[in-house]
C-alpha cells in the first residue's frame, strides 16, 4: 500500500479547517470494524518523558450505531460520541494506534442543505455516518 496523508490542520487551502477521521485499533483480537473506532483527528502533537518522546493525537470519537454493518448498504453506521455534558468525547492516543485514514458519509435526512453550505461543516452537522468501506480495496479489508 502506498503512503498517505492525514491531515489536521485549521487552515486548509485558505477555505477553513480540515480534520481528517482515521481508524484506530482498539482491539487486535476482533476481527475487522469490530476490533477498531473511528475518531477525527484534531491535533497532532508529541511530548518526551524521561528522554523517551510520544507521538499523539488529540481526537473525536465516533461510536457504533449497532454490532453489525447495516443491511442495505453493507457500511458500518457511526454518530459522534458525546459526554455527560453535551460536548463531543476527546481524548489522546498514541500514533501507533492509527491503522490508515477513514472516509465517512453523512447519512442524509430528508431535508435540503442550504446552498451555503459548506463540505468542511459535515461532520459537525449530521448526526450519523456510514464508514465507506467501497472508498478503495485497502478500507473494504478492514472495514468489514
Amino acid at each position: 500500500m502506498r503512503r498517505k496523508r492525514i491531515r489536521s490542520t485549521p487552515s486548509w487551502r485558505a477555505t477553513g479547517p480540515r480534520r481528517d477521521c482515521v481508524f484506530v485499533v482498539e482491539d487486535q483480537e476482533k476481527p475487522g470494524f469490530r476490533g477498531m473506532s473511528v475518531v477525527r483527528v484534531k491535533l497532532f502533537f508529541s511530548f518526551s518523558y524521561e528522554g523517551e518522546e510520544y507521538p499523539c493525537a488529540l481526537v473525536e470519537w465516533f461510536k457504533k450505531v449497532g454490532r453489525s454493518p447495516e443491511e442495505q448498504t453493507g457500511m458500518w453506521v457511526v454518530k459522534p460520541e458525546i459526554d455527560d455534558r453535551g460536548n463531543r468525547l476527546m481524548s489522546v492516543v498514541h500514533i501507533d494506534t492509527i491503522l490508515r485514514g477513514a472516509h465517512l458519509l453523512p447519512v442524509f435526512g430528508k431535508q435540503f442543505l442550504p446552498l451555503c453550505f459548506r463540505h468542511m461543516w459535515s461532520l459537525d452537522a449530521f448526526k450519523s455516518f456510514f464508514v465507506n468501506k467501497y472508498a478503495d480495496r485497502h478500507v473494504n479489508e478492514v472495514a468489514f
